[in-house]
């Protein structure tokens, strides 16, 4: 049975951290590429992969993201490398036959209520969310992912006239280890899971 080893383990969980202050260290535009491109190939339901990512690097669209930040994540997303928004493309249904072609996936969904399709989307780009910022890590990014934004504002920003809606955001770089709280607690197996 192939696995991974405890190097890599340690690198994407066990001493991955969530980071909100940053060095000084750009991102280079390839690597936000390769990020992408190892977290599409995480699974999702009937392969919709609804999520749709803006790399806001740039001053000036990192001024537009300003005013939808919480007051308490401005800091440390204005002095973020890059934030990534991560959202869903809640029409996701367009793509099904390039990304489903064995069956007429596209039927399956085009005629749900609006709300039904957005907790899909919503659902699977969280996924795909989880997947990206796995990539990252393992490629040697540091992630600070939040909610704390509104997502009415950053959609009017950055996806007005789409069918896409913001999820979370994550900013990205190479975090300042120094800086970082003890890890909190998690919960035992035994408080979260059973075995029937």
């Amino acid at each position: 049975m192939r696995k991974a080893n405890d190097e890599s383990l340690d690198l994407i969980f066990r001493h991955a951290r969530t980071h909100s202050v940053w060095l000084g260290e750009t991102v280079d535009d390839q690597l936000l590429r390769q990020v992408y491109d190892l977290a599409k190939l995480g699974p999702t339901s009937a392969n919709m992969c609804p999520m749709r990512v803006v790399f806001v690097k740039s001053k000036e669209a990192k001024e537009r993201l300003k005013p939808a930040l919480d007051a308490g994540n401005v800091a440390k997303t204005m002095s973020a490398p890059v934030t990534a928004i991560i959202g869903m493309n809640v029409h996701f249904y367009e793509k099904l036959p390039v990304l489903f072609p064995h069956a007429d996936a596209k039927a399956w969904f085009k005629d749900l209520p609006e709300n039904i399709l957005e907790v899909a989307a919503l659902r699977n780009s969280s996924l795909q969310g989880a997947y990206f910022m796995l990539a990252a890590r393992a490629l040697g990014l540091d992630c600070g992912p939040m909610s704390g934004f509104d997502n009415a504002k950053v959609d009017a920003a950055f996806f007005a006239g789409t069918t896409v809606k913001s999820n979370f955001l994550c900013n990205l770089g190479h975090g300042d280890a120094s800086k970082l709280f003890p890890r909190s607690p998690r919960l035992s197996f035994d408080d979260a899971c059973r075995i029937e």
